[in-house]
């Protein structure tokens, strides 16, 4: 990030070494599958730099679906023998939530953070997590010290799960937790980077800018 003129540059970089993230003042670990890139990032002696820039530099980090599961601190139904997470987030995800690839979905989230009267946005939602428990919460519900805020819910997903969609449970009246913050950390079910609503992205950059 960059002043030219008043103005504020934003460079994107792919990062595929240490060098490279060592450049960066934020980052986002999209959508993928979670252990591929948790066994890329390990085999590219990325992964503790990675813990470093999250956990100890405290760089704004944002993580969708795949990203999700990385920055969480403990995960459910990961492979045999489990796979390598990040951290940051202190939650418990459960992957796959919905199930497989042919039950991916689109709906309208209702985003708070994006203001009250905001339009509904097109949540993508591919072999998604979900956040399962707050290991840490907010004592006040806010974005201030270490504990996690719950950003937002999907509601209405109880149908699915009784109909064999999914076999976690899910509480009837607050819906499934699918994005929250803890501190520099964000962390999403769902793919905003597969939508052409740039809006959770405009909002996470100007939360980086009022930061620094």
């Amino acid at each position: 990030v960059a002043a030219a003129g008043g103005a504020r540059l934003v460079e994107a970089v792919e990062v595929r070494t240490p060098a490279g993230l060592a450049r960066c003042d934020a980052l986002i670990i999209p959508g993928g599958e979670s252990t591929t890139i948790s066994f890329v990032a390990a085999q590219s002696g990325l992964l503790q730099p990675l813990r470093e820039f999250v956990k100890v530099l405290k760089k704004p980090t944002w993580g969708t679906c795949a990203g999700l599961i990385l920055l969480s601190e403990q995960a459910n139904a990961t492979k045999k023998g489990g796979q390598e997470l990040i951290g940051g987030l202190g939650v418990r995800v459960h992957r796959n939530h919905f199930g497989r690839q042919i039950e991916s979905f689109e709906e309208g989230l209702e985003l708070p953070f994006l203001g009250a009267a905001a339009a509904p946005f097109p949540g993508v939602f591919i072999r998604a997590p979900v956040v399962e428990e707050v290991l840490r919460p907010a004592p006040d519900g806010g974005h201030k010290g270490d504990g996690v805020s719950v950003l937002a819910r999907l509601p209405g997903r109880v149908d699915r799960v009784e109909a064999g969609v999914s076999q976690a449970t899910v509480e009837r009246d607050s819906g499934d937790i699918i994005a929250v913050r803890q501190g520099n950390v964000l962390g999403m079910s769902f793919h905003p980077e597969l939508t052409a609503d740039s809006r959770i992205h405009v909002w996470w950059l100007r939360e980086i800018l009022r930061l620094r």
